[in-house]
């Protein structure tokens, strides 16, 4: 920021009533934390381990689970360590960390769905295509893609708002994100409003290819039965992400750049968790338990872990006695 050799701290909000309940707040946010990253690594460790699972949607799905953990990664520990020390305040180096981490993860969301509607569209709409479209070469470029622009995005965004000197010391937020940053210098926003905007656009297209992609869907699968089948099986899930995400990033983004004081600060609250809370948690739980293939075979792997330990439990027994 003003000296990037020299972190300034700086202070983020106090959740309301944090006093009374911050390790009520501390226990449900931690089980949350560890069921987001339970669910995630189970069923990218059951695409793995799965040869019947390894085709193009299920390896996306695998980026969608890695990317869900990441992105958990950047938020919850801080904000942890918050309610249980009761202290929030942050470096500004650190602070410049999490929002790196945050927003590639954000938009990392958005670029592995544009890459999955691409997927189902070829799948449906041009399914004596697919293997030769979706080989193994052009499935590591799209995964490459899915990472390296909103990496890269997102390194430029946090530059140029670490760059900023600063002249107040305070984030209107539980979390740093990149425009609270960019407010905290008295300096022209100028630049960092041209990329910002050159950010949205971008991914704005993406959001427009993936409604597109999903309106030639719907048509093709008006004169076929086995497409509705496929549609619903795995493109619903996709929509209700997308949906989700959408919305709560509009708002976020609407709210940082232009938002009233008259909105209750429970609701920004609620908003802004959503964000790092609701994508990491809703898309392993609605995919996994939509598409069949996946939950069958994670309901088989529970099972058998399941059983696995009742034997060794058993023989424990039968051993003592």
């Amino acid at each position: 920021m003003d000296n990037m050799s020299y972190p300034v701290m700086l202070t983020l909000m106090v959740p309301k009533e944090t006093k009374s309940y911050r390790h009520v707040y501390f226990i449900c946010f931690l089980a949350l934390y560890l069921f987001i990253l339970c669910i995630n690594i189970r069923l990218v460790m059951v695409i793995i381990m799965t040869k019947a699972l390894h085709e193009p949607m299920y390896i996306f799905l695998s980026q969608l689970c890695i990317n869900g953990i990441y992105g958990a990664t950047g938020f919850y520990p801080k904000f942890l360590s918050d309610l249980i020390l009761d202290s929030y305040v942050i470096s500004s180096h650190m602070c410049a960390l999490q929002t790196y981490v945050i927003y590639s993860s954000l938009l990392s969301e958005i670029t592995i769905l544009t890459v999955m509607s691409y997927d189902r569209y070829v799948a449906i709409c041009k399914p004596l295509d697919y293997n030769s479209t979706l080989t193994k070469f052009t499935c590591v470029k799209l995964i490459l893609f899915s990472w390296i622009v909103p990496t890269f995005f997102s390194f430029i965004a946090v530059l140029l708002a670490s760059l900023r000197s600063v002249c107040k010391y305070h984030i209107d937020k539980l979390y740093c994100d990149n425009w609270s940053i960019v407010k905290l210098s008295c300096a022209s926003s100028f630049v960092n409003n041209i990329f910002g905007y050159a950010i949205t656009v971008t991914f704005f297209s993406f959001v427009v290819f993936i409604i597109v992609s999903y309106v030639k869907l719907i048509s093709a699968c008006k004169a076929s039965l086995e497409n509705r089948r496929k549609f619903w099986q795995t493109c619903l899930p996709h929509i209700l992400s997308l949906i989700n995400f959408t919305f709560a990033f509009l708002f976020d983004f609407m709210y940082n750049r232009y938002g009233a004081n008259d909105i209750p600060e429970s609701l920004r609250n609620f908003l802004a968790l959503e964000l790092v809370i609701v994508p990491p948690l809703f898309s392993p739980l609605i995919y996994g338990l939509n598409i069949r293939a996946v939950r069958k075979r994670v309901f088989i792997s529970c099972a058998a872990a399941r059983e696995n330990v009742s034997q060794k439990v058993h023989n424990l027994i039968m051993f003592r006695n």
